[in-house]
């Protein structure tokens, strides 16, 4: 064998080794990004999965709003993502205990009594107008002692929740998006989506509760979204009573 056919036969070999080595350490690294996005979904390798659905409260029938179904989709490719199977039901079919699947729960308390019962259960410290009188306060949260209002089209707010009951062996937490229009609630989905890893970074597998700003969706749809801060904390605890606190409270 001469030097010529000698390089040619160590390239070819180094080659190989390399694609074999970038093979391998692509496959890793994907394979250990899908294990703690399977983690902090709680959605692991065929396990099953919940979309609770609420209905849409401008209809007089079992309609679901199309922003909502917007936000279905997504969460159905996250959890196809994960190798996962999710179950629809309605927001009035839904009777299973907490913890025992993943949930992903869509809508407001006026739309979705699931959603109501996960916040008077879980967040009391968050409470809503549910008054259909107009008025500034219409659809206002209240999150301890702030206010957020709507100004439909412009400002809106979405509460972006992950719950677990902090059990040791509590690996099937809920997810909830609570907004106070639809195209909120597809907002929070879409940011859980793009922002999973860092809130997983941040919160490991713990409870958390963020209070979002759909900033202008008359013009941008749901995609312009800030994060007005981490609220857990004013969440969890009781809500004071005041009289100049929201009465309508999600029960």
């Amino acid at each position: 064998m001469n030097d010529d056919v000698r390089n040619i036969v160590l390239g070819v070999i180094a080659a190989g080794v390399s694609a074999s080595l970038g093979w391998f350490v692509r496959t890793y690294l994907w394979k250990r990004k899908l294990r703690r996005k399977q983690t902090f979904f709680g959605l692991p390798e065929n396990s099953e999965s919940l979309l609770v659905v609420n209905r849409d409260p401008s209809s007089a029938d079992l309609a679901v709003h199309r922003f909502d179904v917007f936000a279905l989709l997504e969460l159905s490719a996250l959890i196809k993502d994960c190798g996962s199977h999710a179950q629809m039901i309605t927001q009035d079919a839904a009777q299973q205990g907490f913890g025992e699947r993943t949930e992903f729960c869509v809508g407001g308390p006026g739309s979705n009594r699931r959603m109501a019962a996960h916040i008077a259960a879980m967040l009391p410290g968050i409470r809503f107008n549910l008054a259909p009188e107009p008025g500034p306060d219409r659809a206002a949260f209240q999150i301890g002692g702030e206010r957020y209002r709507l100004d439909p089209g412009v400002t809106e707010h979405v509460i972006l929740a992950r719950i677990t009951t902090g059990q040791p062996d509590q690996s099937r937490p809920v997810f909830l998006f609570c907004g106070q229009r639809a195209i909120t609630n597809q907002a929070a989905t879409r940011y859980l989506a793009r922002h999973h890893e860092r809130l997983h970074r941040k919160y490991g597998t713990g409870t958390f509760v963020l209070l979002l700003k759909v900033v202008n969706s008359q013009a941008y749809g749901p995609d312009v979204v800030e994060l007005v801060g981490d609220v857990t904390r004013a969440a969890q605890a009781p809500a004071p009573s005041v009289p100049e606190q929201i009465s309508h409270r999600a029960s």
